[in-house]
């Protein structure tokens, strides 16, 4: 079956001497694999360029039924990146979101709502001045949304700690469940509570941002079953700090 689709580019790979296999997060049908043919050939009609994390393509590929590695036969590039590649945040931001996303997602078929999202912010990180500590935050949180692990957002006064591992709030501090200090539960009430077109609202001091990361990173961690250990975030605390 020849399939037209849209795809975000999340991790590619040599398979031969002129071949790549790239892991493509498409509308269509969820996350696939893509054989692209003689890419490293001079000669080849599709750049290798295209295949940059987390760049935004039209495919269109051959589909067969009950195999996993699909075979290209056309790429376009949906949209070209006007600031990401030229902005040292934003670029950090996006090899951040690519990672996180790559490690998240395992769906094989389509899920409309979340391929708008993550198209949508792709373009509006290369679209808008970003809040620089605010933008990945905010994104971390709102993922968990379409990922079906929402954190209970019952925080109160009474109720400023929260629980990673039941994910809600509570009044004491847990014996032996990693948790997040009353002083950051509102913050990140707030956090799970905004979207990521608000992120230049949010506005929290650089020691709350790290914690509240490293924080989300391991609610993932705890939530999302095979989800492995974050790299590009110690990179992005250097570049945003």
């Amino acid at each position: 079956m020849l399939l037209t689709t849209n795809g975000i580019v999340l991790h590619s790979l040599k398979y031969s001497e002129t071949s790549i296999i790239a892991r493509i997060y498409t509308e269509a049908s969820g996350l696939q694999s893509y054989l692209i043919k003689g890419i490293r050939s001079p000669k080849s009609k599709i750049k290798a360029g295209l295949f940059q994390p987390l760049t935004l393509l039209e495919l269109v590929a051959y589909h067969k039924p009950k195999t996993n590695l699909h075979t290209a036969k056309e790429v376009h590039l949906a949209h070209p990146y006007i600031s990401i590649p030229f902005d040292i945040r934003k670029s950090s931001i996006a090899l951040y979101i690519n990672e996180l996303v790559f490690k998240s997602i395992r769906e094989e078929e389509a899920n409309p709502e979340l391929f708008a999202y993550l198209w949508n912010t792709c373009l509006l990180l290369d679209s808008t001045e970003v809040s620089p500590g605010s933008f990945p935050l905010v994104f971390t949180a709102e993922l968990t949304r379409y990922l079906g692990i929402l954190p209970l957002t019952n925080y109160s006064e009474q109720r400023p700690v929260f629980n990673l591992q039941e994910s809600h709030f509570q009044a004491i501090i847990p014996e032996h469940e990693p948790y997040i200090i009353p002083e950051f539960g509102k913050s990140f009430s707030l956090l799970v509570e905004s979207h990521i077109d608000d992120h230049e609202k949010i506005h929290l001091k650089q020691a709350v941002r790290r914690s509240l990361l490293e924080s989300l990173l391991l609610f993932y961690s705890i939530h999302l079953p095979g989800f492995k250990p974050m790299n590009s975030h110690h990179v992005l605390h250097s570049v945003l700090s």
